[in-house]
Formats: structure tokens, C-alpha cells, sequence
């Protein structure tokens, strides 16, 4: 693993990837081992101490179920609000609970072997992540090496670590099945927050020439390129890092936006900018779509109904847009009911009955 990997360079930009932040300080904490009670741990995390875990990975794994017992306890609201509300309890003091990383292992007995550590941190030779941080590079690394099949693309995606990637495919089959209707010239199309890059595939598979794909996360940025370069898809697709159309000097005919489907109750950072979305969002990316869209062009939005079904919000944003604004028209419009969740979840997801994915076609008002 290379050091370079870090880093690459996009339009003369140095983009540094994003990572978990190692603690290199000396901080204060209480030891714990797989002989001690684990409310000991359970008590020093709820009195604000830092947990150390000093003998097996699973250890951790101990104290981790044991707080979430312990929390589960008092946060009990199986709304989606009194989940969301557990959840950030959850994540506030687990992050407490810390394994040493040294020589990019982690020095916990039988804890697994990632590959991201190398990668991430090859200028540190010892420091601590929290447990959580340390489950996420795992599940990420296993994602990265095996790849996702994505049943739209006929392909795996190897997504890189703090990178978006899609889960569900109710709505990108609803894409799809727009892009075999798609009437349009196919010169060039802009997808808006790329990601993993499957909306883009998706469109040079349906004969699209050029795709510029725009994303404010390095992240994203550093493993799509590396995707383009093993498939030798350079000159398919221009990446641009920044936030919404980054300052691209373009009109196209297609504008491609799967923005976030969750109104934000907090300030965003990292991947929860690809989960919730700010108030201003929405105004902002109509904005700009108008003055980068070729008369005649479409933009298509793929959203869901998940927001007013749990109530979160009061208005629909695209709706909103729409009835407020003199920019855009619907041209088109379509729904898809997701799938059940799955078995294996603990969550309360019993809104999924009533969630549709949808996407939208706009053009605009004076085309």
C-alpha cells in the first residue's frame, strides 16, 4: 500500500483524503479486560472516562453491547425520533471505548486484519481510535475488497473507505428504466454528488459520451479515480471535487442529483452528508441546475417519501421547488415501493411498508 494513495491531484487540486482522527495525546483512561465486570466499563463511559481495551478485540465488542443495553434502557421511544436520539447518545459515549493501533495493526488480540490502517495512517507508527471508528474500517475494508454487486451495472463497485455507496436498488432501477426511455442527445451529463460513481456507469451503459461527476467528499474523489483508472475509463468521466456543480463551466442536457432523503437535526459532517440535508440545499442545487442546463435539457432528481412518512418534515423539497419557483416544470414522474428490510435488523423500521422511492423529471419552465 502506497503512501500516494493519501493523495491525488484533480484540475491542479490536491485533495487529502479524510479519515478517523487518531488521538495522539496522553489522555486518562480506565484499562479493561475481559476478566473485569463489564459495568465497570459501563460506569467509568456514563462518568465521561475513556476505555482502553487491553486484551481481545472482543472485549470491546463486550462493553459495546453492554452500553447498549445500559442505554436502551433509558431511551426507549421506538419512534424514529427516539431512535435518532439513541443513536446519538450511543455514538457521543462509545466513541469512548479505545484500541491502540501500532505499526498500522491493531495491538488487541485476534482483532482483524484492515488493510485501511496502512493506507490512512502510514506516518504514525502508534496512537487510539474508538472502537466504533475501528468496526466502520473494518466493514469498509471487507466492502473494498470483495466489492458490491450492483444489479442495474451488471458489475462490482469497490468502494472506498467514507465513501456513499448504495445499499438499495429500488431507485436506481427506477433510473434505469428512464434512461431506456431517454430521448435526448447523450454528449455529456452532469451527476451531482457522484459518490461510488453508480449513476454515472449507469449512464455511460445507456450511451452516454462524457459524465463530469461533482462530489465535495476526498473520499469519493480518491476511489472513484482509482475505479477509472482500473477500467480505463479516464476520458469517460471528469471528476471535480466541490460542493454541488463546483464552480463547473458547463451546460448540459442531463443534470443527475440523489440527493439526501432526511432533513438534518444537526450540523453535518463526513458521510451524513449523503444521509441528511440542510435546509438550503434544495434552493441551491435548483439555482444552479437552471443556469447549467441546455434548453431542451432535463434534470432528474431520485428521491423518496421517507421523510414525510416519519414526519420529520413539513414540505416536500421538490414539491416545494416547484410550487414556489419559476424555474422548472415536472415532465415526468414515477414511484417504486422498496423492499422489506431486513430480517437481521434490530432497528424499529416498520415505515418501510410505506416507503416509495421515486424520481422525478424537470425541465425547465421556458423549454
Amino acid at each position: 500500500m502506497k503512501e500516494s494513495r493519501l493523495k491525488i491531484r484533480i484540475l491542479n487540486k490536491e485533495i487529502q483524503a479524510d479519515r478517523p482522527e487518531p488521538i495522539i495525546s496522553n489522555i486518562d483512561v480506565v484499562p479493561f479486560n475481559r476478566e473485569m465486570d463489564s459495568q465497570i466499563a459501563i460506569d467509568a463511559l456514563i462518568e465521561g472516562y475513556s476505555v482502553l481495551i487491553v486484551d481481545f478485540y472482543s472485549s470491546g465488542l463486550l462493553v459495546l453491547n453492554a452500553l447498549k443495553k445500559h442505554l436502551k434502557n433509558k431511551y426507549s421511544d421506538q419512534s424514529f425520533q427516539g431512535q435518532r436520539d439513541f443513536r446519538s447518545v450511543f455514538r457521543e459515549i462509545s466513541h469512548r471505548i479505545l484500541l491502540v493501533v501500532r505499526e498500522q495493526k491493531l495491538s488487541a488480540k485476534k482483532a482483524p486484519e484492515i488493510g485501511w490502517l496502512k493506507i490512512l495512517y502510514p506516518e504514525l507508527n502508534e496512537f487510539l481510535l474508538p472502537f466504533p471508528q475501528v468496526q466502520g474500517l473494518n466493514s469498509s475494508w471487507q466492502w473494498y475488497q470483495k466489492g458490491i454487486e450492483i444489479p442495474v451495472l451488471d458489475r462490482r463497485i469497490f468502494p472506498w473507505f467514507g465513501t456513499y455507496f448504495p445499499t438499495r436498488f429500488e431507485h436506481l432501477k427506477l433510473f434505469n428504466s428512464w434512461l431506456k426511455t431517454y430521448k435526448g442527445t447523450k454528449q455529456t451529463a452532469i451527476d451531482i454528488g457522484i459518490g461510488s460513481g453508480v449513476l454515472s456507469f449507469q449512464m455511460l451503459k445507456h450511451g452516454f459520451e462524457k459524465v463530469y461527476g461533482t462530489d465535495s467528499n476526498p473520499n469519493s474523489m480518491i476511489g472513484l479515480n482509482e475505479d477509472l483508472e482500473k477500467n480505463k475509463l479516464q476520458s469517460r468521466i471528469d471528476l471535480i471535487y466541490g460542493d454541488l456543480f463546483a464552480n463547473l463551466n458547463l451546460k448540459t442536457e442531463l443534470i443527475v442529483f440523489n440527493p439526501p432523503w432526511i432533513p438534518a437535526s444537526y450540523n453535518l459532517e463526513g458521510m451524513d452528508k449523503a444521509i441528511y440535508y440542510d435546509e438550503n440545499l434544495f434552493p441551491r442545487f435548483f439555482a444552479e441546475a437552471e443556469k447549467h442546463l441546455e434548453i431542451g435539457g432535463r434534470v432528474v432528481l431520485l428521491f423518496s417519501n421517507l421523510a414525510q412518512i416519519l414526519q420529520v418534515t413539513e414540505y416536500h423539497p421538490i414539491e416545494r421547488e416547484l410550487a414556489n419557483e419559476n424555474r422548472f416544470q415536472k415532465e415526468f414522474f414515477s414511484q417504486k415501493k422498496v423492499g422489506a428490510a431486513s430480517k437481521k435488523t434490530q432497528r424499529n423500521l416498520n415505515w418501510r411498508d410505506s416507503e416509495m422511492v421515486e424520481i422525478w423529471v424537470l425541465k425547465m419552465m421556458n423549454a
